[in-house]
């Protein structure tokens, strides 16, 4: 059932294109696995993912003619399993995906699957023959990214950066934690969850359900990528102050902005949708986290205020995230284009609220200069009441984080 669902899941990305977390946890209560089986389906439904124009390579190496998209499928679960799971044997992913075929009606093509997958499976542990190393059309293959993605990376770190990147993108990303200080210290976390220090931040060890830990239910962390952390760190916010998160959920800058202040001041957080806004809302509640308040609203229509930091986390590419959210790379690149056009509006509508003197900080979960440094200088040279602080761009290959990028803004205080 691991595999149906999988396949169910993948038939529904290339169908409709839908989201992949919603549509596999949907499938998987649907069928009703318990957490193991869930954890497989999710392992092969993402690998897949990651490894979809790899995955297609191999098959049309051995397959000769048309497939149907829904035998080329079990192809593809096939052939990732064979290729990357090392742990399952050959005659299982074999076997399994032959059994696919047979119970959905597929009779006819079980044969092929199993000679082409039987083929695949000579192929454990050898480099893939791709043609043209070197080149972007490789790495596209490769890595299975678009061409035009790879192409921007490629401007913008070079072959070997990029291929770093990329290589990047499909690995298993770790899972950051962030310390409430204000109920546990590290040590006292650490008696509670296996944790490891990194040069990132605080990596959990461990798969499986955090909601149900002790440590979650009693509020003692929260999940967070050092990048994003970062992002608050570099507001330097003391106990105190006024905060405004203008575009809050999922909740994380709110949380940590209120840690840092010790819960003393007031964190504003703010969000256009009311069930998102809502989560953040549980989120400080579990938390203990009294200073943070939510309020529904349009970070468009942000009035002047009188708050001395305003994060600007907004909407993005989220090309940064891909190694969690691997279905982005596939988002055409047409939608893309009107990104920089919403940042720029939406930070010169926040920006509105910074005090004489305040920080604002902006960030995306990106690497794309249209929608960082285009859209940061832009603003500094429409607005010379705000100079720029700092600046700075994370990767996952060089710092094992999101891609993100921050660049904080201060205004200036009028003489």
């Amino acid at each position: 059932m691991p595999r149906r669902t999988a396949l169910e899941a993948l038939e529904r990305f290339r169908r409709d294109s839908a989201w992949s977390r919603q549509v596999l946890d949907s499938l998987a209560a649907k069928n009703g696995l318990d957490g193991r089986d869930t954890a497989l389906a999710a392992r092969i439904f993402y690998g897949m993912l990651q490894n979809l124009a790899l995955c297609d390579f191999t098959i049309d190496r051995f397959a000769r003619g048309r497939l149907e998209p829904k035998v080329r499928d079990i192809l593809r679960l096939g052939t990732y399993q064979l290729l990357f799971m090392d742990k399952i044997p050959p005659s299982a992913a074999v076997n399994e995906s032959v059994a696919l075929c047979r119970t959905l009606g597929y009779e006819r093509a079980a044969g092929l699957v199993n000679a082409v997958l039987r083929r695949v499976a000579d192929e454990r542990g050898k480099e893939p023959p791709i043609p043209g190393k070197g080149t972007a059309e490789y790495l596209c293959v490769r890595y299975s990214h678009p061409k035009w993605l790879v192409g921007e990376l490629m401007d913008l770190r070079g072959y070997a950066g990029a291929e770093a990147v990329l290589t990047a993108d499909n690995e298993q990303p770790p899972v950051y934690v962030q310390v409430n200080t204000c109920r546990a210290s590290e040590a006292e976390l650490a008696n509670l969850l296996p944790l490891r220090r990194t040069d990132g931040g605080l990596v959990l060890d461990r798969d499986g359900d955090l909601t149900k830990t002790e440590a979650f239910q009693k509020g003692l962390f929260y999940v967070q990528d050092p990048a994003a952390h970062a992002a608050v760190e570099a507001a330097e916010l003391t106990p105190g102050m006024k905060v405004l998160d203008a575009c809050a959920a999922p909740g994380g800058k709110s949380f940590a902005a209120a840690v840092a202040m010790g819960d003393r001041g007031l964190v504003l957080a703010r969000d256009i949708l009311a069930k998102k806004l809502a989560l953040v809302a549980k989120g400080a509640e579990r938390l203990g986290l009294g200073c943070v308040r939510c309020e529904p609203g349009d970070a468009r229509e942000t009035e002047r205020g009188d708050f001395d930091a305003v994060f600007a986390d907004v909407p993005c590419s989220g090309l940064g995230v891909i190694r969690k959210k691997p279905d982005i790379r596939y988002r055409p690149q047409g939608e893309l284009v009107s990104l920089p056009e919403l940042q720029s509006e939406l930070l010169a509508a926040i920006a509105r609220a910074v005090k004489p003197g305040g920080r604002l900080v902006y960030s995306t979960c990106t690497w794309r200069t249209a929608e960082n440094e285009a859209v940061t200088e832009a603003f500094l040279r429409e607005h010379d009441d705000f100079a720029k602080v700092t600046e700075r761009t994370f990767w996952p290959d060089t710092d094992g984080t999101d891609g993100f990028y921050i660049c904080r803004m201060d205004r200036v205080k009028k003489i």
